[in-house]
Parts: C-alpha cells; structure tokens; sequence
C-alpha cells in the first residue's frame, strides 16, 4: 500500500502537480496529509516533495540553458524558481558553476548547442532491451488524424499541456529516443517530457519482464524472440478512456475515424511548421458540449460516451498519473456500457498498471490458442496467475504475435 502511494505521488510529481498547486495540492490529490505524505516519501526514497520537485527543477533549468538560447531570466520562470537568485544559487550548488559556463561547456560539446524557439531537442534514455517496433507500431497503427502522425520516421502527436500546446516528434533507437518538442510555453517542459515518458513505457524494468514471464515455458520462446516490450501507453489518461470506449467493437481503423472527428469538431488548432497536425485532443470541458451528431456511432455507445466524459467532468471518476488503478477499476465499470474489456484495456494503457488483464480480448484469445495456451476466458485467466504482476506486458507479448498493422514499424503505409 505504501509503496502504491509513493509511486502514484512521483507520477504526479514528475507531470508538474507540486509546481502547479503546491505539496498541499499533491497530498489532497493523493487523500493524505502533507504529513503523512512527507513521511511516506521520506521513508521510501529519503525525500520530501518539495526536495523532489526542486530536483526536477534544477533538471529543467539545465536542459534550457543547455538546448536554447533563452536569457537566464526566462529561463528561471520557466524551471519554475522564485527568484534570479535563487536560480542562480541552484545552479551553481548542482553544476559546480554558473549558467553561463554551464551554456558555454554546451556549446562546447556540442556542434549545436540550440535549437529554433519554442524547441527542445532530448534524448531519452532507455533501458535496455528495448523492442520499439511493438509500441511505435501500435501508436502509428491507432493514430488519429490531425492529432497523431507519422513522418520522417517519427511519430509524432500534438499535446494539450498546463500551460499551452506542444508538438512532440519521437524517433526510436535502440538504446534511447529521440524527443524533439515544439512548446508554447517552456514551463511545459518537464511535464511533456514525463507524458511522453509515460507515453512509450521507457520507466519499464524489461529484464525483470523478462524474466519472470521468460519462465513459463508457453511464452519463453515469444519473450525471447522480442525482449524488451513495451505497452503503448497515452499522455493524457481521460483522453485515452474516450478511445477505448470509441474503439469497443469496431476496427482499428473505425476507431480512429470517430475519434478524428472528435478532434476536428472539438479540439483546439495548433500550427504545425513540420506536419500535418491541425488540433489537440479535446479536454473533457470540451468534450462536455459535444453534439452527438459527431459521433457516427450506436445510441448505446453515445449514452456510454457521455456518462463518461460527465463523470470525468464533476471528477466522480479520476482518471490521472496519480489515480489508485482499483479504485478507477471500479468507476468506470458503474458507467453503462463499460465492461471488463474497456475497463481492463483502459487501465493497462491509460493507467499504466502493469498486471491488467484483459481475459476477454478476441485478439489476446487468438493469440493465446496459437502458442497452445487455454483460449477460453476463465481459463486463460487462471493460466495468467502465473505472469502476475506483468500481465500486461505479457498480454503485449501475444499480441505481438498477430498478423496486424499494430506490429509494423515503420507502418507500410504513411499515416498522416
């Protein structure tokens, strides 16, 4: 239980909450006290959560003045600090000098220290291994036009973010991604490098993965062929409960039209100089004065579609970095027409919980009766005990298995 509230704590710590609405905001978010919540992070990983938000901080001071040429003035408001002096101290204390060396030892490693405004180019590292075909795949596959693309080689998505919009543009590699992001505002930095993080499962530990279902004799061959899965995951967990309940019973491509037609009705323009992108994925206050002759889909889907989207909006169902995975379990399948399926699926790539299981998925029972594992519900369920607590990846693995444009990367066809 501890350990599940520190996690839940730096997911939310990582995307900006203490930042945005203080270590009180954070603890009220959690349900806790700040003092509890102080000794449970102390506990755990020997600091509070303003310690852990100025580390992020200073992180994000460094990758500015590394990667801009933004004037320090900015570049302290943007890392959030409170004061020139304060940045400077910081600065100073964590880089054994001050802004300007640390620019100048960038510049001096580097061909091209800066990139155009409003850019920040990253390298994200990975642990290795890292099987990328399968999530670069399955985002290309399931990309929503005019939100989501691929080109050049990258994947590439807008993003709706605290304190305006982004763009970013993924490219993998082996042993880290490329992470190039276009930002209205640099305060948004950190907060779109944890989604984009949390958007390709790069915090994953593959060779614990690796391990524990490489033991089963079923799927041993199927681990050992891709090691290093990870699950496609979102960077905004409402907008993802949206999809899924958009792509309940349909194709793939089917999905992704409804959900186009969403964002061209509904989401806010962005400009992009590189792209086709035209518009974020609408908020859920947009969302919430949707006219359902935008969504060519059943009545039932509609009425489904609207008791979710009200009850993200009067936050009777949380659905966040932070959120307890459970306790979502349970709220969204009391609304009306989500099912173990959609609410399984939503906690394993909206949620991130690394042991959802969804039993009933068609393409999980093809694929489990291939590799001679029980196709049946019940029965796959029992046999998965044994995968616990990484059924998600291991249910990744079998769909990696499948004959699908969810596991082609680069896709045959451009999507844009």
């Amino acid at each position: 239980m501890r350990s599940d509230v520190v996690a839940r704590a730096m997911r939310l710590i990582a995307d900006g909450t203490v930042d945005r609405d203080g270590v009180s905001g954070l603890a009220a978010q959690l349900g806790y006290t700040i003092r509890q919540l102080e000794r449970l992070l102390q506990a755990v990983v020997g600091a509070g959560p303003l310690a852990l938000a100025r580390a992020q901080r200073m992180q994000t001071a460094r990758v500015l003045i590394e990667t801009t040429n933004l004037p320090f003035g900015d570049v302290a408001f943007a890392a959030g600090f409170s004061s020139i002096r304060q940045f400077n101290d910081t600065v100073r204390l964590a880089c054994d000098g001050t802004p300007t060396a640390l620019r100048a030892r960038a510049a001096a490693r580097f061909e091209s220290a800066t990139a155009s405004a409003g850019t920040v180019s990253l390298r994200l590292p990975v642990r290795a291994p890292f099987a990328f075909e399968g999530v670069f795949g399955h985002l290309a596959a399931t990309a929503v036009p005019g939100c989501e693309e691929v080109r050049d080689g990258a994947y590439r998505r807008t993003l709706r973010l605290p304190w305006g919009n982004g763009i970013v543009s993924l490219t993998p590699a082996p042993d880290h991604v490329r992470c190039l992001l276009v930002l209205d505002d640099f305060r948004d930095l950190m907060t779109a490098t944890a989604r984009c993080r949390r958007l390709l499962d790069l915090d994953a530990d593959p060779e614990a993965i690796v391990e524990a279902l490489g033991a089963d004799p079923d799927l041993r061959a199927v681990v050992g062929k891709a090691p290093g899965q990870r699950i496609p995951r979102t960077v905004d967990e409402a907008e993802f409960a949206v999809r899924a309940v958009l792509a309940q019973q349909v194709s793939t491509k089917a999905a992704s039209t409804h959900a186009g037609r969403l964002v061209a009705a509904y989401g806010r323009p962005v400009h992009d100089r590189h792209g086709a992108l035209t518009h974020t994925f609408p908020s859920i206050e947009q969302l919430a004065e949707i006219d359902p002759g935008h969504l060519a889909v059943p009545k039932a889907r509609q009425r489904t579609i609207n008791a979710l989207v009200a009850s993200l909006a009067d936050k009777s169902l949380v659905l966040d970095a932070g959120c307890d995975w459970q306790r979502a379990r349970g709220q969204l399948l009391a609304l009306p027409g989500v099912g173990p399926w959609t609410a399984e699926v939503i906690a394993m790539r909206g949620l991130g919980d690394p042991d959802a299981f969804p039993a009933s998925d068609l393409g999980l029972r093809l694929a489990a009766k291939k590799l001679g594992l029980p196709a049946q519900r019940r029965a796959l369920t029992v046999h998965s005990a044994r995968w616990r607590p990484w059924r998600s990846y291991a249910t990744q693995h079998l769909w990696t298995t499948l004959e699908h444009p969810v596991n082609q990367w680069p896709p045959q066809e451009k999507i844009a």
